[in-house]
């Protein structure tokens, strides 16, 4: 059974290896890999790994995903700020 969102449970739970994982394309491989580098602290995004976004996405396309990939990131820093515990939007079963 998939999330309300079309992924399935079996594919959020690879979610930490989604780098070698089969059950990612490599468009869903870049694009994690990209909010990775923009998420964790020390990283960068590498002209490499930008280019590499440009083969899947227009310039409208990378603007509209780098802006929710920042406010999701923003959204997670505010709430561990202030202790606002998850809304268990998706549960393991």
């Amino acid at each position: 059974m998939g999330s309300e969102l079309g992924v399935s449970d079996e594919k959020i739970l690879a979610l930490a290896d989604y780098a070698t994982s089969p059950l990612y394309s490599e468009v869903e491989r870049v694009t994690l890999e990209y909010a990775d580098s923009m998420t964790i602290t020390g990283r960068e995004v590498s002209d490499e790994l930008f280019s590499r976004l440009r083969q899947f996405y227009n310039d409208d396309e990378l603007v509209e995903l780098t802006e929710i990939i920042a406010w999701e990131n923003a959204s997670s820093k505010f709430n561990r700020a202030l202790r606002i515990p998850s809304q268990d939007l998706w549960k393991r079963k």
